[in-house]
């Protein structure tokens, strides 16, 4: 993707995920020349390629606090952005508005089911409660075994690998320059504030950094200050794909406590997921494999006669407390965070583009950014 050489840039994004993606197609809107880095060949090849694509911040909430309050307002904002990403480039993101489907098999999980619908109905928020007939009328292949289930009209979900397409184009359209396998090695910081970034490509000159380079977030060093790291670590997510018989017999996201299966347009059904820290050990594991599919067959037992046609292992961000990472670092002027997102990278990199591109522009901080501060942590000094 046109690797020029440039040697100076009003703002550096490190990272070309779909979280990178987002904040340098924010800023460049905002009239901001943008230099985006990514190390790999292509941008978005690693966790956002890897991703389930829903957008179910209602399904999987336990309360309303303020990591539910940005994760709403991240799907939310899916509609307009979606839209937008059509018109300026063509390309259809497929968000699909069908909804989720949680699904109860054991008592506890009816428990489980039973204290979300209760404290999201008194949060007037849109849930719907379903008896075993009504979820197997709404999908014939849900197992016979369940009890019942939840139905999140509003959680719904996005072909993420066409999202990067889009994000891509769109990137381009718009101005941002993006330099393909190129590493960024260290910050170059000069009394407190950030002045270049040292690179496999060359130092590139700058007053804004924005760390949007998820799993591998840790191994960005320093130099002419000490740097305050967040630490974040890789944790492993395993999935299958299997080929759906036509016409669609599928049309929720489909959940239970133990995976889900996401139907998708093109024929396909994704299957999930592990949560494993391994490090950086990418492979596909039989345990794994067995895991997802002994949960996929719980929720449809038709599942385990399909076509297994791929799978894949992904690096989700982690930070400490399993927040992600956001805004302006107080010890460092220019320095922004955009990172450890976890398992909601999809869902929240819109609205972390906007917030983060309203910060750096405006030099106020949003009010959703505050809980997730990278001053929360203590820091951890140079890696």
């Amino acid at each position: 993707m046109g690797n020029q050489e440039v040697k100076a840039a009003e703002a550096v994004v490190i990272g070309g995920g779909v979280v990178g993606l987002c904040v340098a197609r924010s800023l460049a809107l905002r009239k901001m020349k943008v230099l985006l880095l990514e190390r790999g060949e292509n941008p978005g090849m690693e966790a956002s390629s890897a991703a389930g694509g829903m957008l179910a911040p209602q399904c999987e909430a336990d309360r309303a606090d303020e990591f539910f309050e940005l994760a709403c307002a991240g799907r939310d904002l899916y509609t307009p952005f979606a839209d937008a990403l059509r018109e300026e480039t063509g390309i259809d993101i497929e968000l699909d508005r069908t909804g989720t489907l949680y699904l109860a098999f054991t008592e506890e999980d009816e428990a489980e089911i039973t204290d979300r619908y209760e404290w999201q109905r008194r949060a007037n928020l849109s849930v719907e409660k379903l008896n075993a007939n009504e979820a197997r009328e709404l999908e014939s292949w849900i197992s016979p075994r369940v009890r019942a289930a939840l139905r999140f009209p509003l959680d719904v979900q996005v072909e993420n690998r066409r999202l990067v397409r889009a994000l891509a184009e769109s990137v381009k359209r718009h101005g941002v320059q993006v330099r393909t396998n190129a590493e960024a090695i260290r910050l170059i910081i000069d009394r407190e504030r950030v002045v270049a970034v040292e690179t496999s490509v060359g130092v590139i000159h700058t007053s804004v950094v924005v760390m949007a380079c998820g799993a591998w977030s840790s191994f960005l060093t320093s130099s002419g200050s000490r740097f305050p790291g967040v630490r974040i670590e890789p944790v492993r997510g395993q999935m299958l794909c299997f080929a759906l018989p036509s016409p669609r017999p599928v049309r929720h996201v489909i959940y239970s406590p133990r995976g889900y299966i996401v139907p998708r347009r093109d024929g396909r059904v994704l299957a999930g997921s592990t949560t494993e820290h391994v490090g950086f050990e990418a492979r596909v594991t039989a345990e794994g494999l067995r895991k997802i599919s002994t949960a996929a067959t719980e929720i449809a037992p038709q599942v385990g006669g399909l076509a297994l046609t791929d799978y894949w292992a992904g690096f989700r961000p982690r930070a400490e407390d399993d927040l992600p990472v956001l805004g302006a670092c107080s010890e460092v002027a220019g320095l922004f965070y955009a990172t450890g997102h976890y398992r909601n990278g999809i869902l929240l990199a819109p609205v972390t583009g906007e917030l983060i591109a309203e910060q750096i522009v405006n030099n106020e901080t949003p009010a959703l950014l505050n809980r997730f501060s990278p001053d929360r942590f203590t820091p951890v000094g140079m890696f």
